[in-house]
């Protein structure tokens, strides 16, 4: 099988006026970024409204091994999918962040014939949203140091300050940092660090913005620190507010690409999954749910966080309410969460783990039949998607199609990165018959739940835990947000992502564990509040052997070894 970088090479593109006119976007709203990208006018928002919606699809999966499952692949080829049926999908993808990419992950793309071109404008810079993200985010972080250099009018306490600074390269030697050292021109010395650009609150309210007027109102919120009394300090406060929505401006314009097989994708926004919601755009999905017969987006890592972060985060800020979820299941994932193999990110997996054994498959059922749950929990009917590797056997397969017909739920094998639509039309088929029969959604709380009580009900209804550990800190912080007015806000539950628990190496379902909660943080201007269960990254750093080494550009000017 060919390379995805030489795939997407040979893949046929039609003109993006074209992509969009079957859309149903005219041509006034398309602002092209050379021949292969083009944004769209917000004003696509209104014009598109009388339209009636499309059927709106989720794609998540199960807890993921380090490998990743293959969500972007199957979202990309279930689109594709359902046009070897006759209907029009648009797809919803994050922008992929650049530090992975010369990381360990490589690209965010897709793969084989389910992925999104050209992959290389995909994976690097596109039209330089991130980097808006990244210069406005920074902006502020210096109008806030420049305010206690020339005083400190606000009273702010140096040490209540939450705003780091970000960059989008890994580079754990920026995790923890002194600022302002040398003379009395150098600024204020304190001690700070960096994010990577998707772990910027920023990078979250351009996700769950509805409007340039919204993007507006919710920067200005944005807490950056908190004052000699406790109360917060905003980016209104300090007069950053305007100056950001300006940088960030032309980012809030989706972007039009498309995949190996022509369907539209739009791609827009990367928040990081753990410490924010993980979604694409609301805008994103304001335009795309009025083009096609269905719109399928992703939401990052397990139905534990990304898919519940979906449900009570971004479909409360869209109005937007979901048909079905697809839920991606691997073989060697349900054989990980047996627990009786390791699998490490850059490593082969274990020799044993490739043979042929579905009684490991049935041995890691138990994360499945609650990631089920958890989808069911909101009221959306979900569908079990097999993503089939070359190294699967049958009987493997059917093991999981078994699993799912216990739990009464709808599956498939799909081949999509081998064949594309093709291999994801028997998917396709089955989420279109979950579409007829949706449930009846509903959020899994109450906005005016006390913000603890949300916390717990999350981690005993959706992670199968007995409750939480609230430190003394997370107490305090707790009862300050709600005095300060943040206790109606949806909780973000910042915990690993490679298990139902808040420790990694726990797999499957397990039980007889109460969450811990070390410390809670507040994303005002994204509109959410984050408690942090265990040690979480948000700047992570580079493998012995990263991606950045093998890529390159040959003699003719081509780039090459990206993944």
């Amino acid at each position: 099988m060919p390379t995805n970088l030489e795939i997407s090479r040979s893949a046929e593109r039609r003109p993006l006026a074209d992509v969009a006119a079957d859309m149903g976007i005219g041509a006034h709203l398309v602002e092209p970024y050379g021949s292969t990208v083009a944004k769209l006018s917000l004003d696509a928002v209104g014009e598109l409204a009388d339209r009636p919606p499309a059927r709106y699809v989720v794609v998540t999966s199960i807890t993921p091994t380090p490998l990743g499952e293959g969500k972007t692949t199957t979202t990309v080829g279930l689109g594709q999918g359902f046009s070897q049926l006759g209907k029009r999908a648009v797809v919803a993808l994050r922008q992929p962040s650049m530090g992975p990419t010369f990381g360990i992950k490589g690209g965010a793309a897709g793969g084989g014939y389910s992925q999104v071109v050209p992959m290389e404008a995909m994976n690097l810079h596109l039209t330089g949203d991130l980097h808006a993200v990244t210069s406005a985010h920074n902006l502020l972080a210096a109008l806030l140091d420049n305010h206690l250099h020339k005083g400190n009018a606000l009273g702010i306490d140096p040490f209540s300050i939450t705003w780091r600074r970000v960059l989008d390269v890994n580079d754990r030697e920026l995790r923890r940092i002194v600022t302002g050292l040398g003379g009395r021109q150098d600024g204020v010395p304190r001690e700070t660090g960096f994010d990577i650009t998707a772990a910027s609150e920023v990078m979250a309210v351009l996700a769950l913005a509805t409007s340039l007027r919204d993007l507006r109102r919710r920067l200005g919120r944005i807490v950056v620190a908190y004052d000699r009394a406790g109360d917060p300090v905003t980016a209104e406060q300090l007069g950053a507010a305007g100056a950001l929505c300006v940088q960030l401006r032309e980012a809030l314009k989706p972007n039009l690409l498309q995949s190996v097989e022509q369907t539209p994708v739009l791609v827009h926004c990367g928040p990081f999954g753990n410490i924010a919601h993980g979604n694409s755009s609301v805008l994103a999905d304001l335009i795309g749910i009025r083009c096609g017969d269905y719109l399928v987006t992703e939401a990052g890592f397990g139905a534990d966080m990304g898919a519940e972060r979906f449900f009570n985060i971004k479909c409360r800020a869209s109005g937007l309410v979901p048909d079905a979820a697809v839920v991606v299941v691997t073989v060697r994932a349900l054989k990980t969460h047996s627990g009786r193999y390791r699998v490490v990110a850059g490593k082969p997996l274990p020799e044993a783990m490739l043979r042929e054994s579905p009684e490991d498959v049935y041995a890691g059922a138990a994360n499945l039949r609650r990631q089920l749950a958890n989808v069911r929990a909101h009221g959306v009917t979900p569908v079990v998607a097999v993503n089939a590797f070359p190294g699967d056997f049958d009987s493997e397969h059917r093991a999981i199609l078994d699993i799912a017909a216990e739990e009464g739920v709808r599956a498939a094998v799909s081949t999509h990165v081998a064949h594309g639509g093709k291999g994801a039309a028997e998917l396709a088929d089955v989420v279109a018959t979950a579409c007829e029969e949706p449930g009846e959604f509903a959020f899994l709380y109450p906005e005016d739940l006390p913000l603890a009580d949300k916390i717990d009900l999350v981690a005993r209804r959706l992670y199968g835990a007995d409750g939480i550990e609230l430190s003394p800190l997370a107490r305090r912080q707790l009862d300050a947000y709600t005095r300060c007015g943040f206790g109606d806000l949806p909780v973000c539950i910042a915990k690993t992502h490679l298990s139902l628990s808040d420790d990694p190496m726990r797999k499957g379902a397990p039980t007889g564990w109460r969450l811990p909660v070390r410390e809670v943080r507040a994303s005002v201007g994204a509109g959410f509040v984050y408690p942090v269960c265990g040690e979480m990254r948000t700047m992570p750093g580079l493998s012995s052997h990263p991606a950045a080494e093998q890529i390159d550009i040959d003699e003719a000017g081509e780039v090459v070894g990206l993944a």
